[in-house]
């Protein structure tokens, strides 16, 4: 084995659905591939929002479909806790490095005023933070304080980050005009995704991160934070995002393509894996296949770029 390690982290806010599974699948075939390992991490910092019962259904269905792993989840190892809510400690200490840096500073702004039609967007829909907490005086800081919690955003620098991408290429983002200053605390004071992704996947020696384009700009952010706090990056892949016959995403609110209704339908994994094979270009036809029987088959040259549009022949047939 060498010394790849790729992850899942997965929200399991509900049932995995095709989507999710699709880049589980990507992203154990990538580590497989090159003899690596995979950690397992829950990626719930609010616990309100998915209950511990849901992690749990989430391991059983990556063994279901064969996707085992070597360190996290119930299984435990030598970086853990692997649940985010319980690693609330770590981020206040990185949280208060960046305090001491002079990086942190309270944003009052509601998400009415952030969507504002003044607030300018980015191409794809993204929009920029203003900065217009940035200058408050002390003074008006302690006022608005009366009626509001703030969050706390991170001071970006006029820095462009660069990486290359494992399926995408050469990627760079200038972080103060793309990106602005983002939020890492909410107002409630639970510690925003940015912040705990990025210290996680350093702390528990990820060096690959396998994810959906739609997070692609994630990244510049990440690898700015471990560069700001002397953590190692590792390196990012995205994925096409897979689409239903009218364009759009798929979620969880297509239950009928959740495991839990798959796994009703299919006595095993194989008719799944198999068609999930085909879509990343790494198979023929959609034909019944064990996932251990892609690593073999596994490159990102094979991978579409654009996302892929699931037809209804093969809808129905999953759904049938």
């Amino acid at each position: 084995m060498n010394n790849t390690v790729g992850r899942f982290a997965p929200t399991p806010s509900g049932r995995m659905h095709l989507g999710n599974v699709f880049c589980a699948l990507l992203s154990w075939l990538s580590a497989r591939s090159k003899g690596g390992s995979i950690v397992l991490r829950i990626e719930v910092l609010d616990t309100q929002r998915a209950p511990r019962h849901f992690a749990d259904l989430l391991e059983q269905d990556f063994r279901w479909l064969g996707l085992f792993w070597e360190e996290g989840g119930s299984f435990g190892g030598p970086n853990g806790s692997y649940y985010q809510s319980e690693r609330t400690e770590i981020y206040l200490e990185y949280y208060a490095r960046l305090e001491k840096m002079g990086l942190i500073y309270p944003c009052f702004c509601s998400r009415a005023e952030l969507h504002s039609a003044e607030a300018p967007h980015m191409s794809d829909g993204r929009f920029l933070y203003t900065g217009r907490c940035r200058n408050l005086t002390e003074e008006q800081r302690k006022e608005l304080q009366k009626t509001r919690k703030p969050a706390a955003r991170v001071l970006v620098p006029e820095k462009t980050i660069c990486f290359d991408d494992l399926h995408y290429g050469p990627q760079k983002e200038e972080l103060h005009i793309e990106c602005g200053d983002f939020v890492i605390r909410r107002g409630d004071g639970v510690f925003a995704y940015q912040l705990a992704t990025a210290i996680d996947d350093a702390l528990m020696g990820v060096t690959e991160v396998i994810r959906g384009n739609d997070l692609l700009s994630s990244s510049p952010r990440q690898i700015w934070l471990q560069q700001t706090l002397g953590l190692p990056s590792p390196e990012y892949g995205h994925i096409p995002l897979l689409t239903a016959p009218d364009g759009r995403r798929l979620s969880k609110r297509d239950g009928d393509l959740d495991l839990g209704a798959l796994q009703k339908r299919f006595p095993g994994p194989e008719p799944i894996i198999g068609m999930l094979g085909y879509l990343a270009g790494l198979i023929d036809r959609p034909e019944p296949v064990k996932a251990e029987e892609l690593i073999p088959l596994f490159s990102w040259d094979k991978v579409p770029k654009e996302d892929i549009s699931m037809t209804a022949e093969m809808l129905n047939e999953l759904q049938r």
